[in-house]
């Protein structure tokens, strides 16, 4: 699933107040009402597979092509990412009309026909068919449990032979609604709404609330089925057990493809017919990670409590009680975290780089924030396809303000001048993006050469590319610009010409750094196999209610982690605490991505080859990263403002 699988990878985010009331509906799709015999317009999309992660378009096999050929439905930038390839299809439905319906019988299959219909059975591709833009659901029973599905097999395997599914029964379940002098709302092969006058005092139409599909695999003779026309009536067919009954893929046979369709009255109302789509398990499970990462919380808040209350505050106060005598004999007895008062705001090694990760870190946590609120709120519905995607890259370009004011601002802090100042908001600019970019473009390159319709085509690209150099760049120049006019950060204390040496230590300090990025892994876990399993075994993800109270426990959890190892750390007369305050809660990055092979090991060990391996792998790399820079970002600037204000009584000259 292409970018499929980072966009939601990554940030990858939201929830479940879709509807309120009568007439207000979030979710961004519009209501049609049908009249009956009115034509509904049944749409295909990309085969996709939880077995391998190339998506391939659903004309790559020999199904039936529509009378007046293959037209793509336009597509937004985020469906293009996710590897959708919406088309339309030789499927006709009329309102309210039960029919049986025969649509075409393939030429012989060439060996490479059946190759391709073999392989994609293997790896349990999946046909993906819209109505109404809700996705056909299938019910399946496995262990006496029903299990949904969205789509419906390529074929099965039985004993040593291949069958195809050539038959559907198609369930259609409608809501009447009844009403006078009304406008029934239609939709245009473009996929727009139509208002058609209805002059009948007592107007009625239906509501398409549900679409479920059956398949089943029916042996037909293709000698009386070439006797037939596209849309000629056919027997209903009564799907059957016995292997004998079944249409075998071997070469030179032809495929009868035939459906059924019915209608069925629902009490289901429009606003919740994603319900069924969106339902997910677990919700106990939830609410243990919550009250997991609240313990995590308050254990941590103890901590910082007796730091602030019981240390910190006593020795403040001690040292301002004394007169300047005893504070200069003071001076000579310093210990602890104030022996470091003369180097603790010493500019860090690498400082352009640290400025251009909290630069990058505010973007990405910017973009998390306004997403998640958004998406928690119903905007963000799986109705509107890719709307998700498209959201978050518009909220990233537009944060390069953001992103330029913060790293600006920070790097003139730490020298005291603004010069280099466009240097760094270039390298602000292209940091992230361009790891991203380098990174996709080569997994591009594998899904190009293997066909899929998750590639991106060139078109895309320059589209990317413009938005990057025309929205993004710009406006982290003139960030960084506003960031020259905003006064620097006043350092409380003086810093000496000549640094103080560090004490030995028997362990590494960045063995306490990347150990305490298990605390926010902690607060993250259990929520991340929810995302996980939804991108990467193609389900919904839609509770983002529990994500946002998540996501705000792992702001708190990063920031006392930070302020914690930075405390510890300064104790010991370590004032080279910028970069450790950043991996304190940056760390955590590691940790999702060790989770991620694990996940591939020990949850997607069918994966199909090593092509959807290193896809995989990418993604996750790339989710990471940006974990890493948002979640250090947030550790970081709370451990500056709690350095600068554990500092900010300390007059020592």
């Amino acid at each position: 699933m292409m970018l499929t699988s980072f966009a939601h990878s990554v940030f990858i985010l939201f929830i479940s107040y879709a509807c309120l009331c009568n007439g207000f509906y979030l979710p961004g799709s519009y209501m049609h009402t049908y009249s009956k015999g009115d034509d509904l317009l049944v749409k295909v999309n990309s085969l996709t597979s939880i077995e391998t992660e190339l998506p391939f378009s659903y004309y790559s096999l020999p199904y039936c092509t529509p009378q007046k050929g293959v037209k793509k439905s336009a597509e937004n930038l985020g469906e293009l990412l996710m590897g959708d390839q919406i088309d339309n299809s030789p499927y006709r439905f009329r309102m309210s009309k039960n029919e049986s319906i025969f649509l075409c019988t393939t030429k012989p299959l060439t060996e490479h026909e059946v190759k391709v219909l073999k392989q994609r059975t293997h790896d349990l591709y999946q046909v993906n068919v819209i109505l109404d833009n809700l996705p056909a659901m299938r019910f399946a029973t496995q262990k006496g449990m029903t299990i949904q599905w969205t789509g419906f097999p390529v074929g099965f395997s039985s004993g040593n032979e291949d069958y195809i599914i050539n038959h559907l029964k198609f369930t259609v379940l409608v809501h009447e609604y009844e009403g006078s002098g009304v406008d029934i709302m239609g939709t245009s092969e473009e996929g727009m709404g139509v208002f058609t006058e209805v002059d009948s005092k007592n107007a009625s139409g239906f509501e398409i609330v549900g679409f479920e599909v059956s398949p089943c695999s029916v042996k037909r003779d293709p000698d009386a089925m070439l006797k037939l026309k596209m849309y000629d009536p056919v027997p209903p067919v009564t799907c059957l057990s016995e292997i004998d009954g079944f249409q075998v893929i071997k070469e030179k046979e032809r495929i009868s493809f035939t459906y059924e369709v019915e209608f069925v009255l629902s009490n289901i109302k429009w606003p919740s017919r994603w319900d069924a789509y969106l339902r997910m398990e677990g919700a106990r499970v939830h609410w243990f990670s919550i009250l997991n990462s609240l313990m995590v919380i308050f254990f941590l808040a103890g901590i910082v409590f007796v730091i602030f209350l019981r240390t910190v505050r006593r020795d403040l106060t001690k040292y301002e009680e004394l007169d300047k005598e005893a504070q200069a004999q003071m001076n000579e007895e310093l210990s602890g975290w104030k022996l470091v008062v003369g180097d603790v705001f010493r500019e860090p090694s690498h400082s352009k780089l640290l400025s251009v990760m909290i630069g990058d870190g505010v973007q990405i946590a910017g973009m998390a924030v306004v997403t998640i609120v958004f998406a928690a709120l119903g905007f963000m519905s799986p109705a509107s396809r890719g709307m998700l995607l498209t959201g978050m890259i518009l909220l990233y370009l537009f944060l390069g303000i953001a992103a330029g004011y913060a790293g600006v601002r920070l790097w003139r802090t730490m020298k005291g001048t603004s010069e280099g100042w466009r240097s760094v908001s270039w390298s602000i600019a292209c940091f992230f993006p361009g790891i991203v970019f380098v990174v996709l473009t080569a997994l591009n390159f594998i899904l190009w050469g293997s066909h899929s319709t998750g590639a991106i085509p060139i078109s895309l690209y320059f589209v990317l590319l413009s938005l990057w150099f025309c929205i993004s760049v710009p406006l982290t120049l003139l960030g960084g610009f506003l960031g020259t006019r905003a006064e620097p950060i006043q350092f409380p204390v003086r810093t000496n010409q000549i640094p103080r040496e560090i004490p030995a230590r028997k362990y590494p300090s960045w063995l306490l750094v990347l150990g305490a990025g298990t605390l926010p892994f902690g607060t993250l876990f259990i929520e991340l196999f929810f995302i996980m399993s939804s991108i990467w075994l193609g389900r919904f993800y839609y509770v983002f209610g529990f994500l946002l109270v998540v996501f705000v426990l792992l702001v708190i959890v990063c920031a006392e982690v930070s302020v914690v190892l930075t405390y510890m750390h300064l104790c010991v007369e370590d004032w080279q605490w910028w970069w450790k305050a950043f991996f304190a809660s940056g760390s955590v990055s590691l940790y999702v991505f060790l989770y991620s092979i694990n996940y591939l090991v020990f949850e997607l060990s069918s994966l199909s080859g090593p092509v959807s391996a290193i896809l995989y792998l990418g993604y996750s790399f790339i989710m990471a990263f940006a974990i890493m820079l948002s979640t250090g970002t947030i550790g970081f600037l709370t451990s500056f403002y709690f350095v600068h204000y554990l500092f900010s009584s300390v007059k020592i000259d």
